[in-house]
């Protein structure tokens, strides 16, 4: 999807480059905008592989690493401490 998308953004640059002369004042601002969609998708193309294999590496390292000693403090109550309430301040 990203490939097809930052191809969309390419073309639109090119044709928006041929006929630069003939746009408005106004309407020039298109060119920068599939400059900066064509480089946001070239980046996302650079990025996203960069980041699955980061995530695989991680998890293979948890998963070849011995148990780290960790001890959930969970103790199975379901009551909630007004610290762990969401959207509640307890300023006043």
């Amino acid at each position: 999807m990203t490939t097809v998308v930052t191809g969309a953004w390419a073309v639109a640059l090119i044709v928006l480059l041929i006929v630069r002369g003939s746009l408005p004042a106004g309407s020039r601002w298109w060119v920068w905008t599939c400059a900066a969609g064509l480089v946001m998708g070239l980046f996302g193309l650079w990025y996203v592989p960069v980041l699955k294999r980061g995530r695989a590496r991680a998890a293979a390292r948890q998963a070849s690493a011995p148990d780290s000693g960790y001890v959930s403090r969970d103790s199975g109550s379901k009551t909630v401490s007004s610290t762990e309430t969401p959207g509640s301040s307890t300023r006043s």
